[in-house]
């Protein structure tokens, strides 16, 4: 890889694991988010506040996917692997998607409704998410030609 890759996948990599840490969507963190949640969808009559509220184990949290995916950006970074960068993204990308179309499914008037309210300064979704589709650009970028 370019070595401009390197350094904005490591960069990416950083930014997807403070953002695996601060609030996502409304006060809702990662950290609230359990697995099962993104696996099986959100229990039916679930609150927007309940989700928020969720006491969940960083181990079996939306949190641990998003460092997985940032520890495979920074793999990706450090070694030049494309193919633990791809496997970031995706894990990342994935998590993210999953979270926003379960929720979704529950309660999306409430997130409709108030969206600006939910949507501002939500720095882990900004850093989590800017992150991941910038690591996705670069990514995209062509290997460097072998010297002669």
């Amino acid at each position: 890889m370019r070595a401009f890759v390197h350094l904005v996948l490591f960069a990416c990599a950083i930014a997807v694991a403070v953002g695996a840490f601060l609030p996502i969507l409304g006060e809702t963190q990662p950290s609230d988010v359990a697995l099962v949640d993104l696996r099986d969808g959100f229990p039916t009559g679930i609150t927007f506040e309940q989700v928020e509220n969720q006491a969940v184990v960083l181990h079996k949290s939306m949190t641990a996917l998003l460092l997985l995916a940032a520890v495979l950006l920074l793999a990706a970074a450090l070694v030049g692997s494309r193919a633990a960068g791809w496997l970031g993204v995706i894990v990342g990308i994935g998590t993210t998607a999953v979270f926003l179309w379960r929720l979704d499914d529950r309660v999306g008037d409430v997130v409709r409704d108030n969206y600006d309210d939910l949507i501002s300064d939500r720095w882990g979704l900004y850093l989590a998410g800017g992150g991941l589709i910038v690591a996705l650009l670069v990514l995209l970028v062509p290997k460097e030609r072998a010297t002669a």
